[in-house]
């Protein structure tokens, strides 16, 4: 009798899903060392640079290296004072060497008003008529004392002053002049603007001409026996 053989069943492949796969294979990486960085290298080396320069068992003008330091730097420190406080002061000298002041000789060109009078930076009070002027402020304040800057402007060395104001009048084709009393101080004026009474005004050019150009000096004090 002939024997019948089952046929096996035929064999399942087992699949694995992809991402076992992927997982399976994937090649972790260990985490990155992070670099130490040194603190205080910088002053370390600062330090030692100094030691070599100047040790700190050795005296200096028979003072500690640290007394010697702190010496050195007050004298830095004076000096860079002193130096900023002579350019300003050889500044300011030359800025007013430039201003129109008593002690500049030269003949000054500048422009000619005239304003209500009545009392003035010098604590005079004029009228209309008389042959005052006031002084640009800039000048006013160079030359001394001035309320403006906290002082006193009766006490201005320029109050009392006189100057000679000139013109050539195209009218009469002659060269006019008046001398003018410093009695205010005019703070809308440039440096060697001139600002004066109607009726001074008038003897230099006619009032409806408003502003115009003028040339001016100082009188030096005549000297007295």
């Amino acid at each position: 009798m002939a024997s019948t053989e089952q046929p096996l069943p035929p064999t399942k492949e087992t699949q694995l899903p992809e991402w076992e796969h992927e997982h399976g294979d994937a090649h972790v990486a260990p985490p990155a060392k992070r670099r130490s960085r040194r603190v205080g290298g910088g002053g370390a080396g600062v330090s030692a640079k100094l030691d070599r320069v100047l040790p700190p068992h050795r005296r200096y003008l028979g003072m500690s290296r640290k007394l010697f330091l702190i010496v050195l730097l007050a004298v830095i420190l004076a000096l860079l004072v002193l130096i900023i406080g002579l350019a300003a002061g050889l500044s300011r000298k030359s800025k007013n060497q430039n201003l129109p002041l008593p002690t500049n000789t030269d003949k000054h060109v500048g422009e000619f008003t005239y304003y209500g009078t009545g009392l003035g930076a010098c604590g005079e009070t004029s009228g209309d008529s008389d042959s005052i002027v006031s002084i640009s402020h800039i000048v006013f304040d160079a030359a001394g004392s001035s309320s403006s800057t906290g002082g006193n402007s009766n006490n201005n060395p320029l109050c009392g002053l006189m100057l000679r104001a000139s013109r050539f009048d195209e009218e009469v084709n002659a060269q006019r002049s008046i001398d003018l009393k410093v009695v205010d101080r005019c703070t809308g004026c440039a440096p060697n603007d001139l600002d004066t009474s109607l009726g001074a005004f008038e003897k230099l050019a006619p009032s409806a001409s408003g502003r115009v150009d003028i040339t001016w000096a100082w009188l030096q004090p005549t000297p007295t026996a």
